[in-house]
């Protein structure tokens, strides 16, 4: 029964505590019978050996416990920007989200983007403000700063109990109750003297909040009746679901102090799934694979998934038997014979389904929304330290872009390197360390080569290219004049004005192959020549020992000579950038658009204190700049950069490509 689900993203900055919330919850509620903890690797969500090594979530991690007769899902998402993918696709089938900030050192960057997201998607939210029990923790100042930046929507409904000056237990809000733990459990304990005056003023937030989910309630409050627990809880679940009141609890994991009262709040106050009625449907949402086969992760949208079940995929039209499906407990699984709507849960080995796919009754017509991915901002080359392991570092890739869709892979043609595009370098370092362990391939990653081009900018004279070898038998000859000039069009522009038949017609086909096939590489640093006009004017061929190949190598002959002659350049590309930041963070970006050569052509006011600026900067300035920005901004800075055109590379800076060339032996 779906009245009886809810389905939470626990979300905020790396470090906040969500995995050792999780930790508490389970034990609390007796899933576990030890408390884990991520400074020993022995977490339920963090289980990956990446994460155990790290000590950081990398993946999204689905776990569940029940609490006053309400299945709780929780899914545990990843803290770091990098892993941003695993937070979106998490939300998609999430109905709220909670979000963990610390007690102390002032809101963090992952609590805004936390706030944004759920924000963005209409999503229901609360906040935990999470290691009371640390030194310097401040849930008042932490609480105040919450309610400033958030607004007065943000309302307390736990508050520490502070014994000797430390954190002892929780205080019930709308109850004005306290707690302690005795064993992990709360029990009762008295209200002391010098907290009652903060419970009230808290109190007066929370009827404030109430107050402002209907007219009624407002009517009473304004009566200075008070409010009844049942007209306090409608009043707040109302406002949590249509987002105008946002609860805050507290606590800490390792005492379990205010973990049990963040579940009575979450079953009270967060939302239940919204019922579609129908025929079975299902959202896949997360893919996993290990050496057993493909996991799929799904939320069950209309209808009952049962074992064995039968379903059509949507994007494919093909049917999945779905076999055995699964409850999970991070890695661990948990068969059972069905699934019901509003629930989440795992079916292994399928066979065409991935992320963002659908599956229904071949009757229905119901088709999920996918999650919508960031683009890859950051780019690096990757290749194998033993040479011909290409085909392993694919293959591998491959297989690790079903579980992650944040990260691209390119086979560039023109600068003969696989390039890896991934939201940062914590990302690509994790994609890197799983081809070693996983498909057994050592790699390095490092810069990707600049596209760049050449071409020319005046026209030349006749350039003569002239070839003759005489080996016994028929020699080879070859005699071509061509002019040199900038073409119109990015790819070559051969022409021909031969008079008299100089140089028979059926060579002409040569004499343009030739030419093709030279412009691949240019004569300053090896990069391919474009917006080039050749126009083959004269020349000489001999009856018997002139053929296709002679004027082929003739024309290249002729490149060779006259490119060199007619003011070759480099062309760079510039790149279209818009930049995303806060007011505060103006003069730092643009300082920095300025020494990578950029030009800024204009800003944007977006509200909220943001600005977009809009600028074109070469795309070879650009290859930390997902880094840099995010070290600038502390996080809080996005932007988007493509490809907008070639322009003439500035003198010094095609002279260092130039030598570069010739170092790495690219140039001739």
């Amino acid at each position: 029964m779906a009245a009886k689900i809810r389905n939470i993203a626990l979300l905020g900055h790396n470090g906040s505590g969500k995995t050792s919330l999780v930790e508490s919850i389970l034990h609390l509620t007796g899933q576990t019978d030890r408390l884990g903890k991520v400074a020993d690797g022995n977490t339920v969500a963090d289980f990956d050996a990446e994460e155990i090594k790290r000590g950081i979530s990398i993946s999204a991690s689905l776990v569940h416990t029940t609490h006053n007769g309400v299945k709780l899902n929780f899914i545990d998402t990843p803290g770091f920007f990098d892993f941003a993918g695993e937070v979106l696709q998490s939300l998609s089938v999430c109905d709220a989200g909670i979000i963990v900030q610390t007690a102390k050192g002032g809101i963090s960057v992952g609590t805004e983007k936390a706030w944004e997201r759920l924000a963005e998607l209409g999503k229901a939210r609360m906040f935990y403000i999470s290691k009371l029990d640390e030194e310097n923790a401040d849930f008042n100042t932490i609480y105040n700063e919450l309610r400033e930046k958030f607004g007065h929507g943000v309302c307390p409904v736990a508050l520490p109990l502070v014994k000797d000056g430390k954190p002892s237990g929780v205080i019930d809000i709308a109850a004005k109750k306290a707690y302690i733990p005795v064993n992990g459990k709360p029990t009762e304990t008295e209200i002391p003297d010098d907290h009652k005056a903060m419970v009230e003023e808290m109190y007066t937030f929370l009827a404030e909040g109430v107050a402002e989910s209907s007219e009624d309630l407002m009517d009473k409050y304004f009566a200075g009746e008070p409010f009844t627990q049942e007209e306090l809880f409608s009043g707040l679940s109302a406002g949590v679901k249509d987002g105008s009141i946002v609860p805050v609890c507290c606590g800490s994991a390792f005492t379990g102090s205010g973990t049990m009262r963040l579940l009575d709040t979450a079953v009270n106050l967060l939302p239940a799934p919204e019922i579609t009625e129908g025929l079975t449907s299902l959202f896949a949402f997360k893919t996993t694979s290990d050496q057993y086969g493909k996991i799929t992760y799904f939320k069950v949208m209309s209808g009952t998934i049962s074992a064995d079940m039968t379903l059509t995929n949507v994007r494919t039209g093909t049917t999945e038997k779905l076999g055995h499906i699964y409850t999970t407990q991070g890695k661990k699984t948990l068969e059972v014979k069905s699934i019901e709507c509003g629930d989440i849960g795992a079916v292994s080995k399928l066979t065409d389904t991935k992320t963002n796919d659908t599956l229904r009754d071949p009757k229905s017509t119901a088709e999920y929304p996918a999650a919508k991915y960031p683009r890859p901002v950051y780019s690096m080359a990757v290749s194998p330290k033993t040479k011909g392991q290409e085909d392993k570092i694919a293959q591998g890739l491959t297989r690790m872009n079903e579980e992650d869709l944040t990260f691209t892979v390119v086979n560039n043609v023109e600068t003969h390197q696989m390039v890896i595009s991934g939201m940062g370098d914590i990302q690509l370092d994790v994609l890197t360390s799983r081809l070693k362990n996983k498909f057994g391939v050592e790699t390095e990653l490092f810069p990707a080569k600049v596209p760049y081009r050449e071409t020319i900018r005046k026209k030349t004279d006749q350039i003569q290219g002239r070839h003759k070898k005489q080996s016994g038998g028929h020699g080879q000859f070859g005699d071509v004049k061509i002019v040199f000039e900038p073409g119109e069009t990015e790819e070559l522009t051969f022409e021909e004005t031969v008079f008299g038949g100089s140089v028979p017609k059926n060579f002409f086909p040569a004499v343009e192959k030739g030419l093709r096939e030279s412009t691949l590489k240019g004569v300053l640093a090896g990069y391919p020549v474009v917006f080039l006009k050749a126009t083959l004017v004269d020349g000489s061929y001999h009856p018997v020992d002139s053929s296709e190949m002679a004027f082929k190598l003739a024309a290249s002959i002729a490149y060779k000579e006259g490119v060199p002659k007619a003011n070759p350049v480099i062309l760079e590309p510039i790149g279209s950038l818009k930049v995303t930041v806060p007011d505060s963070y103006m003069g730092d970006v643009i300082g920095d658009l300025n020494k990578r050569r950029g030009r800024v052509l204009g800003m944007n006011p977006l509200g909220g204190g943001k600005q977009e600026i809009d600028a074109e900067v070469p795309m070879a300035e650009m290859s930390s700049y997902a880094i840099d920005l995010r070290s600038m901004t502390q996080g809080r800075g996005g932007f988007t950069l493509d490809f907008a055109r070639y322009e003439d590379t500035p003198g010094n800076i095609q002279q260092k490509i130039i030598e570069e060339a010739k170092a790495s032996g690219d140039a001739e």
